[in-house]
């Protein structure tokens, strides 16, 4: 069984990762992606970089977990999650979730679920570069109300 969590600095081929979640297996009826990009601004500002920083373990350990409890909620048959972290330039992808199941609705869902999850609890650092120099910011951005539709309590700090 293919790895479900990959944290790298190197690019990913989308088509490669759907194509493992598809191997061989004649149940699958949807699968679901999405992928996330860097972007040349944030808060209004121009951005350069982005550098990702992560704890090795920790963080994909926290991801597992996420995947795990994507699978009780939702009648899944795998999953795939990859971050980069490192040095990323605009328009490089940072982020892939991908989802297979029987049918479109719990594959839908589940990529939403796993991307939300991501976004505002996966233990990730970002610094920026702007044309004002480099700063940090919450890879984790707060969004309650993505939170709150899956029952998920935010956490503080």
């Amino acid at each position: 069984m293919a790895a479900r969590v990959h944290i790298q600095t190197e690019d990913f081929d989308l088509s490669t990762e759907v194509a493992q979640l598809r191997l061989q297996d004649a149940r699958v009826g949807a699968v679901c992606s999405f992928i996330g990009t860097v972007r040349d601004r944030n808060d209004g500002q121009s951005v350069s970089t982005m550098e990702l920083e992560h704890y090795p373990g920790m963080t994909e350990k926290s991801i597992e977990a996420m995947i795990d409890e994507a699978f009780r909620r939702f009648d899944l048959f795998g999953a795939r999650v990859i971050h980069r972290v490192g040095l990323l330039q605009p328009l490089d992808q940072i982020v892939m979730v991908a989802v297979s199941s029987a049918h479109r609705g719990e594959s839908f869902q589940a990529c939403e679920f796993l991307m939300d999850y991501l976004k505002t609890q996966a233990p990730f650092w970002k610094k920026e570069q702007t044309p004002e120099g480099a700063r940090w910011v919450d890879a984790r951005v707060s969004d309650d109300a993505a939170l709150a539709r899956w029952g998920i309590e935010a956490r503080n700090g």
